[in-house]
C-alpha cells in the first residue's frame, strides 16, 4: 500500500474537509526554502509551513545542537526540576524582548500561550480581590478583542477570537468578549469610547500587534494602535500581544511590539520560536503580572502546566533558532525580503488593480485580496491558487482569497523571484 492510501485510511489533516480530500503530496525531505516530494520534485515552500520555518528546513547547526541535546537530556518534569537549556532560553528572551519583560513561562503552543496568558491576567485580578464580587458584572474578569482576530483552536482561545468559521459550532460554548475594530483615523475616537465605556469590567486586552494572521494577514496602523494601547493603560487593563505569527522578525523588527511606544504586559510567543523545529510555546509577564503571584496564600498559585512544559529538546532548538536570528546575515536577510516585498507590492498595485485589492506588506508579510466570490475562508479560489502554484513548484495556501506569502529568511533571490513569477502567471490566468 502506498504512502497516500496509508494516509488516508489512517491520518485525518488539519484544517481540511474530509470528503473528496485532495491527496496529501509525500515530503521526504527538505533543505533550505525548499521542500522535495516521493517524486523528485521541489516546491518552493513561501509560506514556511505554517509561518514557523525561520532559518529553512533541515537545518544543519539546529539538527547538531538537537543531537548532542537528545543523549544528554530529552525530558523532566519541570516542577521541582530545571535544567540548562530552560534558563538559558529565559534569559536570552528576556534580553530580546521588548523592555519590561521579567519572568518566561513555558508551554506547548500558540494556543497553549495565548491560554496562559488569558489565565495569568484573569487571575492577576482574582489574587488582587477584584474577583470577590457577588454578581458578574462587580468582576473585573471580560476580555478586549479585536473583530476579525484568532488567536488559537482550544476554547478560551477561541473565544477571544471574531466568531468566524472556526468557531462556529461552539459559539453557545464561547465567554463573553468585548470586541471592538482595529484602530483607523474614522474609528479611533468611537473604538477608545467604547474602551472608557467598559474599562471596570475589563481585565485585560489581547491583541495581534499590526497583522492579523489567520483572520487574513488585515494589517493596521502602528500610531493608531499606540494611541489606543494608550487609552487602555490609562485604566489599568493588562495587554497582552499575541506575537506567536509576528514574532522574531516576521514585521521587520524582532517583534511587532517595537513599532509602538505603548508595551504589553504579556506577550505570547510559539510558531517560528524553536525555527519551526518543533512546538514550543512560551508566555513572557513583567514583574507587575509575576508579583500577584507571589503570596503567602497557596490558592493564589497559578496551577498551570503540560507534561512536556520546557521540554529541553524544545528549548535546546529554540536557542539554535535564535542564535541564527541574531547573526548579521539573517538581519540582512529580513532588510531584503522587506525590500524586495515593497517593490512586488507596487507592481500588483500597478498592473492587478481590477483583480486585486488591499495590497499590503509588512517586513517579510506580504498579502492581497482576489477580488473573485466572497471574501472568506471557505472562498474556493484558495484551492485552485494552491493547485496552481504546486504545478509551478511553488508551495503557497491561500486564507479562502487572501494570497499571502511569508518565507524564510534563507530564500534565495532565485527561489523569490521563482515564487513572484509564479504569483503573476497566476493573476494572468485569473485576470
Amino acid at each position: 500500500m502506498q504512502l497516500t492510501e496509508r494516509d488516508r485510511k489512517y491520518i485525518w489533516h488539519p484544517f481540511t474537509p474530509q470528503k473528496n480530500m485532495v491527496i496529501p503530496i509525500p515530503i521526504v525531505k527538505g533543505k533550505g526554502a525548499l521542500l522535495y516530494d516521493d517524486k523528485g520534485n521541489s516546491y518552493v515552500d513561501a509560506i514556511s509551513s505554517w509561518w514557523v520555518t525561520l532559518h529553512g528546513h533541515a537545518h544543519p547547526y539546529i539538527a547538531e545542537k538537537l543531537y548532542k541535546q537528545a543523549l544528554q537530556l530529552e525530558q523532566v518534569i519541570f516542577a521541582g526540576f530545571t535544567h540548562q537549556p530552560a534558563v538559558d532560553l529565559a534569559e536570552r528572551l528576556i534580553n530580546l524582548l521588548p523592555e519590561g519583560f521579567s519572568k518566561i513561562f513555558y508551554s506547548d503552543n500558540g494556543s497553549t500561550s495565548t491560554e496562559v496568558a488569558l489565565k495569568m491576567a484573569i487571575q492577576y485580578w482574582w489574587n488582587q480581590n477584584e474577583g470577590t464580587g457577588n454578581t458578574k458584572q462587580e468582576r473585573k474578569n471580560k476580555i478586549l478583542a479585536f473583530k476579525n482576530s484568532y488567536h488559537g483552536d482550544t476554547f478560551g482561545a477561541m473565544s477571544v477570537s471574531d466568531r468566524s468559521v472556526f468557531t462556529l459550532a461552539f459559539h453557545d460554548l464561547l465567554f463573553e468578549v468585548i470586541f471592538i475594530d482595529t484602530p483607523t483615523g474614522d474609528n479611533i475616537d468611537d473604538t477608545k469610547a467604547i474602551v472608557h465605556k467598559h474599562a471596570n469590567e475589563i481585565a485585560a486586552f489581547i491583541y495581534e500587534p499590526l497583522v492579523q494572521g489567520a483572520g487574513g494577514m488585515k494589517m493596521y496602523d502602528d500610531y493608531l494602535m499606540n494611541e489606543l494601547l494608550s487609552t487602555v493603560k490609562q485604566h489599568d487593563i493588562i495587554c497582552i500581544a499575541d506575537e506567536v505569527m509576528t514574532g522574531f522578525g516576521r514585521t521587520g523588527k524582532i517583534f511587532a511590539s517595537e513599532y509602538m511606544n505603548q508595551k504589553p504586559d504579556i506577550i505570547c510567543l510559539s510558531k517560528g520560536l524553536t525555527g519551526g523545529t518543533m512546538a514550543l510555546g512560551v508566555t513572557a509577564c513583567n514583574e507587575k503580572i509575576y508579583n500577584a503571584y507571589v503570596n503567602d496564600d497557596k490558592l493564589k498559585t497559578f496551577f498551570h502546566g503540560h507534561s512536556f512544559t520546557a521540554n529541553p529538546l524544545a528549548c535546546t532548538a529554540a536557542l539554535a533558532s535564535m542564535y541564527l536570528l541574531e547573526q548579521p546575515q539573517t538581519h540582512e536577510a529580513i532588510k531584503w525580503l522587506t525590500k524586495e516585498n515593497e517593490i512586488f507590492r507596487e507592481r500588483i498595485i500597478n498592473g492587478y488593480h481590477l483583480i486585486c485589492r488591499n495590497v499590503s506588506c509588512l517586513g517579510t508579510i506580504l498579502a492581497f485580496e482576489i477580488a473573485l466570490g466572497k471574501d472568506e475562508y471557505l472562498n474556493n479560489i484558495s484551492s485552485v491558487i494552491t493547485e496552481k502554484a504546486l504545478a509551478k513548484g511553488v508551495y503557497i495556501r491561500p486564507l479562502g482569497n487572501t494570497v499571502y506569502i511569508m518565507p524564510p529568511y534563507c530564500i534565495t533571490k532565485d527561489e523569490l523571484m521563482k515564487v513572484y513569477k509564479t504569483i503573476i502567471e497566476i493573476l494572468n490566468e485569473l485576470n
